[in-house]
């Protein structure tokens, strides 16, 4: 079957552990039968090889043929766009990344907002198999590190829970949700109070700013959206046939969003002309680290689990000891450092480690193989032991004891990391179910997680929804509002690899280092294993290592 693009060509290599270079792809999708002059190439390469050489391709399968119109080269991932991307690429050109081995690559959306950024492609990027043999874990990784320019601050968490569960408690964080959310969107509308509408005369144009207290459909199929402010509600009309009616399939109750439109003759519902989300700026320039250092971002490693896949990570952790893993400076776990208990029905069946304290041990034992000096960073999971609402506190200091390996930074979920003046949201993930369960399949799926991770940043909110499959807990103020836009969100949770840039924010999810369990299997859930994705800080650049 013809491969047809350079990023399949890409993808394909992965799969079978090697990389390439850019030439070489190029002239493995410009030959007449692509999928022979792959398997020409990796019987004549030298066994050692990891890299894909134009070399080896031309000695296999000779000169290539001119270049199909239409086809395009792998370019790198970049954290600054040469150009505005084309929004009407195929699929096919421009598919999105979500699993190990065939990579692919996602757009960038932004609802009513104009496409700022087009998505990181899977031929953009280097994916390598670290499978090398011999490794020297005292070799010249660890030696040139520099611990002494390493910068790393904890700016934004939940440094110590404060709600009660009362009435008031509710109130207080919804207050401030709408407040914050609100300060967004007031500049781009001419916000009235829901309680002065009452006075307008019937036809006059308004504008409200509230928050999604329900969403249903009429009789003739049109939307009726109840929105609250802190002095009312009010009933807006999105028509079936205008342009924005798709957008109402992005709404979650709870969420902040503001409207435009003109009154009706009786002044008591407002015709909706306009939506609009708090959103990531088209503006937002990311900030990069002024030295070429990297950071590395993986999530659910699982340890206790009886499928938690030891060898992949003892690679990894191999290759952070090379002069090729040198430039790796911090390690950002976003959750799920253990498999925990009775987190999910039988799930004693699939344990290899029963005891929740000794998961902890053992997971500091594989801490213990990173090069001692990676500043390492972790927030809690579902799956840790923590309470489950969110914002989750961070470890408690029996379990700071126990992960003691590299003095470890320890922070909420979710928090906020300046890593060398590169802002990184980590956040576990749990909401992406609510809004992959709630959203259309074309605006958010397991397969493509990045692209939820996507309405989180539009709607400004890593958990929006209150009341659903998301547990939250309410505090003195949200701590799950994106006050700032990050630079870089990472994500976990869902077990499936995927990226892409949204506003110019590299948005990952770095999938887990658990094989399938029964109960997976049980509820369709095929993990992408093993793969870390490697920060260029100083650039933005993404390169995806797969260890398995």
């Amino acid at each position: 079957m013809p491969l047809e693009t350079p990023a399949r060509i890409v993808g394909e290599l992965t799969s079978r552990g090697y990389n390439a270079e850019r030439e070489a792809v190029t002239l493995l999708a410009n030959a007449t039968d692509s999928a022979t002059a792959i398997e020409r190439t990796l019987e004549t390469i030298p066994d050692d090889a990891l890299v894909i050489t134009t070399d080896h391709v031309r000695s296999a399968v000779g000169e290539p043929t001119e270049p199909e119109e239409g086809t395009a080269e792998p370019t790198a991932v970049d954290g600054a766009a040469d150009g505005p991307p084309s929004t009407t690429s195929p699929a096919s050109q421009d598919p999105s990344v979500s699993s190990g081995t065939e990579p692919r690559s996602s757009t960038d959306s932004g609802g009513t907002t104009p496409v700022e950024t087009g998505g990181s492609s899977a031929a953009e990027a280097a994916v390598d198999s670290s499978s090398e043999s011999g490794t020297d874990r005292a070799g010249a990784g660890a030696a040139s590190r520099d611990p002494t320019r390493q910068a790393l601050d904890i700016v934004a968490e939940l440094e110590y829970s404060t709600g009660t569960g009362e009435l008031s408690d509710f109130v207080s964080v919804f207050r401030d949700r709408y407040e914050r959310l609100s300060s967004k969107l007031r500049g781009r509308v001419n916000h009235r109070p829901t309680d002065t509408l009452d006075a307008m005369s019937g036809g006059s144009e308004a504008a409200i700013v509230g928050v999604v207290s329900d969403i249903r459909s009429t009789a003739s199929g049109h939307w009726l959206i109840e929105l609250e402010d802190t002095n009312g509600v009010f009933p807006c009309l999105v028509m079936k046939d205008r342009d924005i009616a798709d957008l109402v399939d992005e709404l979650l109750f709870d969420e902040v969003i503001a409207v435009e439109g003109t009154l009706a003759d009786d002044g008591g519902i407002l015709f909706v002309d306009a939506l609009y989300f708090p959103d990531i700026p088209r503006t937002h320039q990311p900030s990069t680290a002024d030295r070429e250092v990297s950071a590395a971002l993986v999530s659910d490693v699982h340890v206790g689990s009886q499928e938690f896949m030891a060898d992949a990570w003892g690679r990894f952790t191999d290759w952070l000891h090379t002069a090729e893993g040198e430039s790796v400076e911090y390690l950002l776990l976003a959750g799920d450092m253990v498999e925990g208990v009775g987190v999910y029905p039988d799930q004693d069946e699939e344990l290899d480690i029963v005891d929740i304290y000794d998961q902890y041990e053992q997971f500091s034992e594989h801490l213990k193989e990173v090069p001692g000096d990676v500043e390492i960073v972790m927030i809690p999971g579902n799956h840790d032991a923590v309470r489950l609402a969110e914002p989750q506190p961070a470890f408690d200091e029996e379990l700071r004891a126990i992960m003691s390996a590299h003095d470890a930074r320890i922070a909420s979920n979710p928090a906020t990391v300046d890593v060398e003046g590169v802002s990184i949201l980590m956040y576990h993930g749990v909401s992406l179910d609510e809004v992959i369960a709630e959203l259309p399949d074309e605006k958010a799926s397991y397969d493509e997680p990045h692209e939820a991770m996507y309405q989180l940043l539009k709607k400004r909110h890593v958990a929006p929804q209150f009341g659903g499959h998301t547990r939250l807990a309410p505090e003195a103020e949200d701590f799950l509002v994106i006050d700032e836009p990050p630079d870089v969100f990472h994500a976990g949770h869902v077990h499936k690899f995927g990226y892409g840039k949204y506003h110019n924010v590299l948005t990952i999810n770095s999938g887990c280092w658990q094989a399938q369990t029964a109960f997976q299997e049980s509820v369709n859930i095929d993990p992408d294993t093993a793969m870390a994705p490697i920060v260029d800080l100083s650039t933005l650049d993404l390169t995806i290592r797969k260890f398995a």
